[in-house]
């Protein structure tokens, strides 16, 4: 009896044992499960976290090349300033300082007054322009006379005049010309050019003595001024070629392709074009500091004509004009009269053939 109760207690163990196996394995499973869940989702964090190594990497160098123009942005300001601090700890001696101070208030007086009163363009018929008008010159126009002839306004004349000027003052003599083909303008161009050392070309403009190096006579040159866009268009063409500024003194029929600094003006006068160009000489002289020869010079030499001529040429044309305005008065009154007269007359008339009618009628 002792032994089936031992083989009844071993059967009773055994199925208790396989029912241990099995939580265990049971167990098992769930802690895989668990890690291979925890092992996705390393997995899965690891590009997100590669992304945000790669975000804070190019932030890192965005930063870092911020930071070196920063760094060379102060550096040259701090040469900056040690470069005005040298500036400021040279200072100029008194001498110097007056002399600049004086400099910059005749520029001053200068820029605010005109180079020439307004009135005397009008006496040296500088403000007349042609019956022609091209689109280039209609912005310096100012009217158009009764017979056709456009008026240049005077204060676009003296703006344009100290804008050339200020240019021209840039250039040494020697490396500039004047071309001038126009009659009118020989006397004040080669005046010019005695005064200035500059050089002149009258008559004619030998083509290509800018352009063509074979030539003898070539030569270079840094600035052309002309007196007619359109009789100096030769000098005008090469200018262009050669790509060199150009001052042009341009009428109301003029173009101004390719003229650097326009000074509208009368160029067909010989005292228009002997006013521009004593005023060039003038302020080209000042600027050179050549004071006392720009004090010499005679407005006559360049135009040829006193200034007590022009006066008295003016009161005879004012006199004559006025003398026309009272013939007009007289002959506007006198046909008043006659018209006053005639209305008179035919009344009357009127008058007498109704009475005779009713006299017949009458009768």
């Amino acid at each position: 009896m002792p032994r089936k109760k031992k083989t009844e207690e071993a059967t009773e163990e055994k199925p208790s044992k396989s029912k241990r196996t099995g939580l265990a394995n049971e167990e098992e499973d769930k802690v895989e499960t668990e890690d291979e869940k925890k092992k996705e989702a390393v997995e899965e964090a690891k590009p997100k976290r590669t992304r945000k190594k790669k975000e804070t990497a190019e932030k890192t160098e965005e930063e870092k090349a911020e930071d070196e123009k920063k760094a060379k942005l102060k550096k040259a300001l701090e040469e900056k300033a040690k470069e005005l601090e040298a500036k400021i700890d040279k200072k100029p001696e008194e001498k110097g300082m007056k002399e600049e101070v004086a400099e910059s208030e005749k520029k001053r007086r200068r820029s605010q007054k005109t180079l020439f009163p307004l009135d005397d363009y009008v006496k040296y018929s500088a403000h007349l322009g042609t019956k022609a008008i091209t689109p280039h010159m209609r912005p310096f126009v100012y009217k158009r006379r009764a017979d056709g002839l456009a008026v240049l306004n005077t204060n676009s004349i003296d703006e344009k005049l100290k804008e050339a000027a200020e240019f021209l003052k840039d250039f040494k003599p020697e490396d500039i010309f004047l071309a001038c083909k126009r009659e009118a303008g020989w006397k004040a161009a080669k005046k010019f050019s005695e005064v200035t050392g500059i050089k002149v070309f009258t008559k004619k403009y030998p083509a290509g003595a800018i352009t063509n190096i074979q030539l003898e006579d070539f030569f270079e040159v840094d600035l052309i001024i002309i007196c007619d866009p359109w009789l100096d268009k030769n000098a005008l063409n090469d200018a262009t070629k050669v790509k060199r500024p150009i001052i042009g003194l341009c009428d109301t029929n003029n173009l101004t392709t390719g003229i650097t600094k326009v000074v509208p003006c009368n160029n067909k006068s010989s005292k228009s074009i002997g006013l521009i160009l004593y005023l060039l000489a003038r302020e080209y002289l000042i600027a050179r500091k050549q004071e006392k020869e720009a004090e010499k010079l005679k407005l006559e030499d360049f135009t040829g004509v006193e200034e007590s001529e022009l006066d008295e040429r003016e009161e005879k044309r004012a006199a004559e004009k006025s003398r026309f305005a009272r013939r007009s008065v007289k002959e506007k009154e006198e046909k008043t009269e006659g018209a006053k007269e005639e209305a008179t007359e035919e009344k009357k008339e009127e008058k007498t053939e109704e009475f005779e009618k009713g006299a017949k009628e009458g009768v």
